[in-house]
């Protein structure tokens, strides 16, 4: 049966390397260093973290499912007065426990794929995901384990198409190859509304955080299209002539228990 789930499982398999690149490949793509997830000394505010926010005006507790840094918690920190994060790198647990102790909040971290790990997890009054969708080919017990650990609201943050979807002209340049457009936002409201949840969602414009000059990140760039170390150069210049963009089309999909 084609459901709104599997063609999301299946728009994302479309978005794996082909065998051959990433057999070359001296270092494999999936990077993610955690000093590029801390969080800026000042953030930003946005409809996402707004309708965190409304939530829990009193005070309450955010559940932040792929926290790295925990820009999501920490965004709303007053009014949230415990946080929860749960990411499957020790590493960015760390980072968010740091920031937990800078903003005066107590914090627990969870080790872990979610939702693997989402029976060891408490309920919290906000459970977000901020960026963290596209990752998630299997997307059904995904939004089911986020709902289920929901007091009060659910409160997803992502880009309208697949975040790599900026690196597409590298992919064309270096590789000849074309990649897909799909999914979007509007598929993962399918889903959710398939799963009986009836959402809303915002449509927005944000900065990229992550955005730094060339130099602190030719080399990530460089491994996220599977070329070796000795085109280091020929990648930044390629991104020098053609940089990535600074904003973004985001999406924030929420709904109340």
């Amino acid at each position: 049966m084609n459901t709104a789930a599997s063609k999301w499982r299946e728009d994302l398999a479309s978005w794996a390397i082909p065998k051959a690149i990433l057999d070359g490949a001296e270092t494999k793509p999936w990077i993610h260093p955690p000093a590029v997830f801390q969080i800026p000394n000042e953030i930003p505010d946005s409809p996402s973290l707004a309708r965190i926010r409304e939530a829990i005006s009193g005070g309450g507790s955010i559940l932040d499912v792929g926290c790295g840094g925990g820009i999501a918690s920490f965004g709303c920190t007053p009014p949230a007065t415990h946080v929860i994060g749960v990411d499957q790198q020790q590493e960015m647990l760390d980072l968010y426990s740091e920031n937990a102790k800078k903003f005066n909040v107590t914090s627990e971290t969870f080790l872990g794929d979610w939702p693997e790990v989402s029976s060891q997890v408490p309920m919290a009054d906000v459970v977000t995901a901020f960026h963290v969708v596209y990752n998630v080919g299997d997307i059904k017990p995904f939004i089911e384990a986020l709902n289920q650990h929901a007091k009060k609201r659910v409160v997803l943050e992502f880009p309208t198409s697949h975040p790599m979807t900026a690196m597409a002209l590298g992919w064309k340049h270096f590789w000849n190859l074309e990649r897909p457009t799909k999914p979007t936002a509007q598929d993962l409201m399918n889903v959710i509304s398939e799963l009986g949840i009836t959402a809303n969602i915002e449509y927005f414009s944000g900065p990229i955080l992550l955005d730094k000059v060339v130099s602190e990140f030719e080399k990530p760039l460089r491994i996220r299209l599977c070329l070796p170390e000795s085109r280091d150069e020929e990648v930044k210049a390629f991104f020098i002539q053609n940089p990535l963009p600074t904003t973004r089309d985001l999406a924030v999909i929420w709904w109340d228990k």
